[in-house]
């Protein structure tokens, strides 16, 4: 088992209160993964104030000297991805490959805002006046807070953490504490790689404590949120009290249409992959299948099909296709929303039981489930599931089908299967959600592209990933210059 302290001025600091907890991996809860301090509002002040300490400095580096140091740890992060990845896999519970490629993943994306770090910046604007120089600069907020979840453990924190340290901000994160440990890696990696001490800081503990007060104190001018809509919107108003800035990310409900004259075969392998991968773990992952009747039931049989086939274990053995679900918490809430459903009228296709013989006994698996013949009343049709269970919704027509996607109140992710090029065009302007997919999962994500929901799923001001993340983490200041005298 492994032992971390809090990350706060580069160094690495027990909680005052000396109380610590351990995680457990969800495949096998017989075995304690690390060992944490169980911090508080104490701690998270102390980290604030080392990064206020550090920010003149950092600020006042170049861009390319900034990203020389993510690229830097890029390279420590790469050297590191097998160990990374079985460190995520027994924390998190995911699959070993999904773990490899999210390692991967940070490591390209502290390599892109490294390189970046040449091109970023301002722009300069023709003037209408001779003699004149019209141009913009980016200048930090300063000190920013962030609260990542448990799901993505070291891409989440990756895709903040770099663009704001690019941008010359100093950094207070608190990650979830189901899975801290890789946030703490990236941490240990961006130390070795040079970055100077009290830029960035992480501490681990209670949310309510060390969140209320990242969103409360009046040093941290920002503070960027991925997790569930109700945690969301009491930080988001405690943001908009004293006109802080805010970023969050709150989940989905995410459609896939399968219309008539799609390649069932690839629909319904869109639909497992996206529905099933990560156990149904990520907030763009399929939830609902929104298909025309008239190949409904062939679809369900194509879908159910491979769902049956998907080998579920620890995802630390060769072959494993679905890892558990993270924890007791979350394996509950799944079949709370397949008993939900069943009780509602609809049909249960297959699976929804749990899986507890053998090597499963002590882990947190369940079958990956797939309920037919769902209305949009239905309260699975309604709300995030975050588990391997897919809804089928049959509808009339392409109208129809858009109608049903449209009808809930969040909007990240979703996607059409179709070989018609009109409906889909037509499908991408009418959609309401703020990542678009053809003939594609709804899950993954270009890390040069920008990412971010619409409605309830985001406060949709700013974009997380790609250029666009430098965005938020960064003031535009616009500068007027007469040189004609």
């Amino acid at each position: 088992m492994r032992k971390y302290n809090n990350f706060i001025g580069g160094e690495w600091i027990e909680a005052s209160s000396g109380k610590r907890y351990q995680t457990v991996n969800p495949a096998d809860t017989r075995e304690q993964v690390a060992d944490y301090p169980l911090s508080g509002a104490e701690e998270a002040r102390a980290a604030i104030a080392a990064a206020e300490g550090a920010y003149p400095a950092w600020s006042r580096s170049s861009w390319i000297a900034r990203g020389r140091i993510l690229s830097k740890a890029s390279r420590v992060i790469e050297s590191r991805k097998a160990e990374l990845a079985e460190l995520l896999t027994r924390e998190e519970g995911k699959t070993l490959a999904e773990s490899l490629g999210e390692v991967q993943r940070t490591v390209d994306i502290f390599r892109f805002f490294g390189g970046y770090s040449y091109v970023a910046g301002g722009q300069t604007i023709p003037h209408d006046m001779p003699g004149n120089l019209l141009y913009t600069v980016r200048q930090a907020l300063g000190v920013v807070g962030m609260i990542t979840p448990w799901n993505f453990p070291i891409a989440i924190p990756a895709w903040k953490i770099a663009p704001a340290l690019l941008a010359g901000n100093a950094v207070v994160i608190k990650p979830a504490s189901q899975t801290p440990a890789l946030t703490l890696e990236v941490a240990r990696a961006l130390s070795e790689a040079g970055l100077p001490k009290g830029v960035l800081n992480v501490v681990v503990g209670e949310g309510r404590a060390v969140g209320g007060e990242l969103a409360t104190n009046s040093k941290v001018a920002g503070l960027s949120f991925t997790g569930s809509y109700k945690v969301g919107i009491q930080i988001y108003q405690q943001l908009a009290a004293r006109m802080a800035r805010a970023q969050m990310e709150m989940g989905g409900k995410n459609p896939t249409i399968v219309l008539a004259d799609a390649d069932l075969d690839l629909a319904a392998t869109l639909v497992v992959k996206a529905g099933f991968g990560l156990t149904g773990q990520a907030c763009t992952a399929t939830s609902r299948v929104i298909v025309e009747r008239s190949v409904a039931s062939t679809l369900t049989e194509k879908i159910a099909a491979r769902a049956k086939a998907l080998k579920v274990g620890n995802g630390l053995q060769q072959g494993i296709e679905m890892g558990p679900a993270v924890n007791q918490q979350e394996l509950d809430g799944n079949f709370e929303f397949v008993d939900s459903a069943l009780k509602e009228g609809a049909e249960l296709v297959c699976g929804g039981k749990r899986l507890s013989t053998g090597d499963l006994a002590h882990g947190f698996f369940m079958e990956p489930t797939v309920i037919g013949n769902v209305t949009p009343k239905m309260r699975i049709a309604r709300e995030e599931v975050f588990g391997p269970v897919v809804a089928i919704m049959p509808v009339e027509n392409f109208d129809e089908a858009l109608a049903v996607a449209n009808g809930v109140d969040v909007g990240l992710s979703a996607s059409i299967v179709t070989r018609d090029l009109k409906k889909a065009m037509e499908y991408t302007e009418r959609i309401e959600a703020g990542v678009v997919k053809v003939n594609q999962i709804s899950t993954g994500l270009a890390l040069q592209a920008p990412f971010g929901g619409m409605k309830k799923s985001s406060t949709d001001t700013f974009k997380e990933q790609g250029a666009s993340a430098i965005d938020f983490y960064s003031r535009v200041k616009t500068v007027y210059l007469d040189y004609s005298a």
